[in-house]
């Protein structure tokens, strides 16, 4: 019976032991390259992906498109939607609360980070306006006596 190895998977082995553990830092030497490691939102452990240490913070840009406008906006991919409806909620005076966003066709939750969801650099969001409080403030607007609502009194 003969064991065969391959020398990479075997060089790989015998270093996780000296390697380091653990956080965000841990770094293996394979073969002549370094391997760095970090640790997901979600808790797990990935290979660091490739990035220019000169850029800074990686940042990807996403188009959100409304009813009428689009707007693109460059934020870090580990951002939360909660985050993107707070910038939104700059661009268009509505309250995060008000917001609904859906990317592939499904409603996100505001805990949710963009890049466990899988958008990307240049990928399509869509916001929409909640229509249960877009009808109350309509409902509110009437109630309190806007112009042309029967609520209107004139005193003279």
């Amino acid at each position: 019976m003969i064991k065969l190895r391959s020398k990479m998977f075997y060089r790989c082995s015998s270093k996780l032991g000296s390697g380091g553990g653990g956080g965000g830092g841990a770094a293996t030497h394979v073969g002549g390259g370094e391997i760095k490691w970090e640790l997901r939102p979600g808790g797990m452990l990935v290979q660091k992906r490739e990035s220019n240490e000169n850029s800074g913070e990686v940042m990807i840009t996403i188009r959100v498109s409304t009813v009428s406008k689009w707007h693109d906006i460059s934020v870090q991919p580990t951002s939360t939607f909660g985050e993107l409806k707070i910038l939104l909620s700059i661009l268009t005076n509505l309250e995060p609360q008000e917001q609904r966003i859906l990317f592939k066709g499904k409603e996100r939750e505001d805990n949710e980070h963009l890049h466990m969801i899988g958008v990307r650099d240049k990928d399509k969001v869509l916001m929409l306006e909640d229509p249960a409080i877009k009808e109350r403030k309509l409902l509110g607007l009437t109630r309190t006596g806007g112009i042309g609502s029967p609520y209107c009194t004139i005193s003279v």
